[in-house]
């Protein structure tokens, strides 16, 4: 648990990426269900830091959290309240019923969030053109209030080794964005810049899942998924006092999604071993339309189309002998890629590949408190689906962002070496990445001066290393964390090499009578991460205090982030001639209230897991 971090309600894991994250068994579809488990019902929290080929090749980390509530018949209910105050208010509620009968467990849970965030910043671009020293600059003011929910419903069915569920959920989303700023160029004027964007997004979500034992040593176990999801967004563009026509556009990004994944845990040699298959069609389109017919001659409407059909078959296996620990296994992967525009299939986009993604590891256990592990992983990372479009978006009068269909897939070799002792834990990891992806920003072809963001292709190495300490002292538990990041990358004959050292330190406080206070602090140097510098952070603190009451089914919680307001979310870029500096401020600093009450709380019975967990994040 000493590398487990979490953060203004995200959980992290240190030095890793992509985690997945499962609790009693079933994957976690979103941060309101971890919110929603009391320290003082967890069992059992296991970590993988080498997660085995029955898993995607790009996860990182698996984490699994086991409650300990008991089994109650009969009706139970839990409900949540968070309160955020910042820059503006946010409020989030979530509600879960859950009745059970004989084997029979049925659920109905949902979730409201009007969240209210809000951003300033400025960005100044600057640049050689046509033999002249020129600058691109803007303000932001951005406002970003949103409106979520959720509603699901689904049952479990239990008995013996035999198990079985499935529930649907509707996720429909509103947003309105607004940023009020200016632009300028070189010694002119600045210009008054308003930017208004509608967001209207629904999903539909269906999960399933079936378990059973044969002979008492065959575990069968089934996953299904199916998604489908609609996003329109509107944007518009204007400049108040210019001689200028609105810049509008429309789009369209509708998805669906179908996952399979079945496997069969047995004992083979002595050891455990583990063979499966998963499968996954996803189609998405995005149809944009540029309706200002100036802009529309470097920036086109088009639509867009994407069709991924994926077969995978895996195998692992893992055995103690005396002292030593060995898993080692292999993924297989078939992927059919079909990309088209404007109805035509772009031949150089569309692509067809075999995968094989090894792994193995190796671990020795000194003695319970001593062990080391070294493990290899190979793993073939594919893009998410929004860097794949062509469509580019107006951003201003001399800047353009947008994604880039010819974006190859990432090839990466991961290295990790892991110890323990005592209460120090010691982490590196060695990545080498070939076509992973980066933003740029440069010049792009048109009548006049424009800049265009967008990302591509670039070979990188990396070093991680982290060194953890942990040990309670009565009711006091620290936890310190000093770790750096290297990478080793040269772009257009550039290098962005500069290291990132960074350190936590975490403070749990365990009193009587159901008080817990926190008390965490944390900080960066300036380092370079990709294409991009980041500012350093010297010193940044989290606090919290908490108690339960009722017999621990009521628990309030008070809590403060960046009470210092000395978080820094600044960081340059210098690519292709094209020098940026980003200037940012997020609202970070606020208070937040948490009140969690629970009647008859018990543990959730559903033990499906995601089907295809990455092909659901890159959508």
């Amino acid at each position: 648990e000493t590398v487990i971090k979490v953060e203004d309600d995200a959980v992290s894991v240190i030095g890793k990426s992509n985690i997945e994250i499962y609790i009693d068994g079933r994957p976690m579809r979103d941060e309101v269900e971890l919110r929603q488990i009391l320290s003082s019902n967890l069992k059992k929290v296991e970590l993988l830091m080498a997660p085995g080929a029955a898993y995607a090749s790009t996860t990182g980390a698996v984490l699994k959290i086991t409650t300990r509530r008991s089994f109650i018949k009969g009706l139970s209910l839990n409900d949540q309240l968070k309160v955020d105050k910042r820059r503006k208010c946010s409020v989030m509620d979530y509600l879960s019923l859950n009745y059970r009968t004989g084997n029979w467990e049925w659920f109905l849970d949902g979730a409201v969030n009007r969240n209210n965030l809000l951003a300033k910043g400025s960005t100044t671009n600057t640049l050689d053109y046509d033999g002249t020293k020129t600058v691109v600059g803007s303000t932001q003011n951005n406002s970003y209030p949103t409106l979520t929910g959720s509603v699901r419903g689904g049952f479990n069915y239990a008995k013996d080794s035999y198990s079985f569920g499935a529930y649907y959920r509707l996720s429909p989303e509103k947003g309105d964005f607004d940023n009020t700023g200016t632009e300028w160029l070189d010694n002119n004027p600045a210009l008054k810049r308003e930017i208004d964007k509608r967001i209207r997004a629904h999903s539909h979500f269906v999960s399933l899942y079936y378990e059973n034992t044969f002979a008492d040593k065959y575990l069968l176990h089934f996953d299904g998924d199916f998604k489908s999801s609609i996003a329109d967004n509107n944007t518009s563009t204007s400049y108040p006092g210019a001689e200028s026509d609105n810049v509008s556009s429309a789009d369209r990004r509708e998805s669906q999604f179908w996952a399979g994944k079945l496997y069969m845990d047995f004992p083979l040699w002595n050891g455990s071993f583990t063979v499966g298959t998963q499968d996954s069609y996803t189609h998405t389109s995005l149809n944009y339309r540029m309706l200002n017919s100036q802009v529309e001659q470097y920036i086109p409407s088009s639509l867009t189309d994407a069709r991924q059909t994926s077969a995978a078959v895996f195998a692992s296996w893992s055995r103690m002998f005396g002292k030593y620990s060995l898993s080692a296994g292999a993924r297989y992967e078939y992927v059919d890629y079909d990309f088209k525009v404007d109805g035509r299939r772009d031949s150089n986009v569309s692509r067809r590949h075999h995968l094989l993604t090894p792994d193995v590891s190796l671990g020795y256990s000194f003695n319970d408190d001593a062990q080391v592990t070294l493990s290899y992983k190979m793993a073939t990372v594919k893009p998410p689906y929004s860097q794949l479009t062509g469509s580019l978006n107006y951003v201003g009068r001399h800047e353009i962002e947008g994604g880039n269909p010819a974006l190859r897939d990432e090839k990466m070799h991961d290295v990790q070496l892991f110890g323990l002792w005592k209460g120090f834990m010691f982490q590196a990891d060695f990545t080498r990445a070939l076509d992973t992806y980066a933003y740029v920003k440069q010049l792009y072809p048109a009548d006049n001066l424009q800049l265009l963001m967008h990302p591509v292709n670039i070979n990188v190495s990396a070093l991680s290393m982290y060194l953890v300490w942990s040990k309670p002292v009565g009711c006091w538990t620290p936890n310190v964390t000093v770790g750096m990041y290297r990478q080793w990358l040269k772009l257009d004959n550039r290098k962005y090499d500069k290291p990132i050292v960074s350190y936590y330190f975490d403070n749990t406080f365990a009193l009587p009578h159901g008080w817990i206070i926190t008390a965490n602090m944390s900080g960066r140097t300036q380092g370079d991460m990709h294409t991009n510098r980041f500012g350093a952070t010297w010193f940044t603190m989290d606090a919290s205090v908490g108690k339960t009451f009722m017999n621990k089914s009521l628990t309030v919680k008070l809590s403060a982030t960046d009470i210092f307001n000395t978080s820094n979310n600044d960081w340059t870029m210098n690519t292709y001639g094209v020098f940026v500096d980003k200037r940012q401020s997020y609202d970070q600093r606020g208070v937040s209230l948490n009140i969690i009450y629970n009647f008859q709380p018990r543990k959730s019975r559903y033990k499906g897991s995601s089907a295809a967990e990455s092909e659901l994040k890159r959508l």
